[in-house]
């Protein structure tokens, strides 16, 4: 059984992530995104933006390693093998940029046992450098409850 005590905490930080031009070159290509913003800094920049342009998903990149190693803490007590990805959001704030170094703070904001699974909510707040706000991810994760 997950501990109940964790809804209504913020985890630690995570460590900063540099985003790499590459990087949001390579998961532009790999999900099909074909804007220009993305690919090529010369288009990048003729649109406004400081450098390659993320797509809204490609933070899944760096938040999800933060959000796994708490999942697989056995102080929670969750059942990863079991975990389904029941639900999730994404608000920019501001584009997720190459060259931005970022932090994630992951909030638990609610655990639920319904009908034989724990539902579990976080919220991740990503804010850059400066400590302004730049994307603010939801999801809600699944697995079965004890039998």
């Amino acid at each position: 059984m997950p501990d109940p005590s964790f809804v209504g905490r913020a985890l630690p930080p995570s460590a900063p992530y540099t985003v790499g031009r590459e990087k949001i070159r390579e998961f532009a290509l790999a999900i099909g995104e074909g804007a220009s913003v993305c690919t090529d800094v010369g288009a990048a920049r003729a649109a406004g933006h400081r450098d390659v342009v993320a797509p809204p998903t490609f933070s899944v990149t760096f938040t999800m390693p933060h959000i796994e190693a708490f999942l697989k803490d056995p102080a929670f007590g969750w059942d990863y093998s079991r975990m389904v990805h029941g639900d999730q959001s994404i608000t920019l704030h501001r584009p997720i940029c190459g060259g931005d170094v970022l932090t994630t703070t992951i909030h638990v904001e609610d655990l639920k046992t319904r009908a034989g699974s724990h539902m579990l909510t976080l919220r991740c707040e990503i804010v850059d450098a400066a400590d302004e706000s730049v994307a603010t991810t939801r999801l809600m994760l699944v697995t079965q409850a004890d039998a």
